[in-house]
């Protein structure tokens, strides 16, 4: 992990932000999952700890980093957490929250599955198989709903756009219900072929027909999750 000294950018805690940001986005073993000690970082950065910490504090805040007090700096992957903590308190009612998310779910999933199907690799499907492999064969509800929400994860991947997957983590707990009232309810037979559906548009490259089949499956899950019911409690 190379750490090379600011040149006195106008806000230095901004400097040391995206040079800690860097770093982060560029971590790939185990023994880097750890920043240095915030004297050896203040150090290697020359500026004071007060300015490492604020860093490292609004980094924390945006969830690239977990301050362990006593053990130290963490790297994490939790970007999605301040808007997903903001959900509930934003829009308290969940059926108004369920509502709201398959609006936002038809509005980002449709042309992600289209990009998917423009710009997948030979890896990003057979990852799409293997998850769909995984959701055929889940042996119970809470297994398939992990499967379900990994396929939709993996198409935002293969869309090449990380702002899609960073929105769909942070929808993540928020999706967890809505398919809690949907396989939770009826199984994952739709699902599944609902899936096989898009997975088969966006192997053949056809941008137009996984666009279709991922909106279909998200009318359908609207209609499964029976927000009516929830508008009327």
């Amino acid at each position: 992990m190379n750490i090379t000294a600011l040149q006195r950018p106008v806000s230095l805690v901004e400097g040391v932000c995206q040079q800690l940001a860097e770093l982060i986005r560029g971590t790939t073993s185990l023994e880097e999952r750890w920043l240095p000690a915030e004297r050896s970082l203040a150090e290697q950065l020359g500026v004071s700890r007060t300015v490492v910490r604020e860093a490292t504090k609004r980094l924390e805040q945006q969830g690239m980093l977990e301050i362990q007090h006593g053990t130290g700096i963490k790297v994490v992957n939790k970007l999605h957490r301040p808007l997903c903590d903001s959900l509930s308190l934003l829009i308290p009612d969940v059926g108004a929250r369920l509502q709201q998310l398959n609006e936002t779910r038809l509005s980002i999933e449709p042309d992600a599955a289209a990009f998917a199907a423009e710009r997948a690799t030979k890896e990003h499907i057979r990852t799409l198989r293997g998850v769909h492999e995984q959701l055929e064969s889940s042996p119970d509800n809470a297994a398939a709903i992990e499967a379900d929400i990994a396929m939709h994860h993996a198409i935002a991947d293969a869309s090449g756009n990380l702002i899609y997957r960073l929105l769909l983590d942070s929808l993540a707990e928020i999706g967890l219900a809505s398919r809690l009232r949907t396989i939770g309810r009826i199984g994952k037979q739709t699902a599944i072929e609902h899936h096989a559906q898009i997975l088969e548009a966006i192997e053949r490259g056809s941008a137009a027909a996984a666009r279709e089949a991922m909106r279909t499956h998200i009318l359908a899950a609207g209609e499964d999750m029976d927000l009516a019911s929830l508008k009327a409690i």
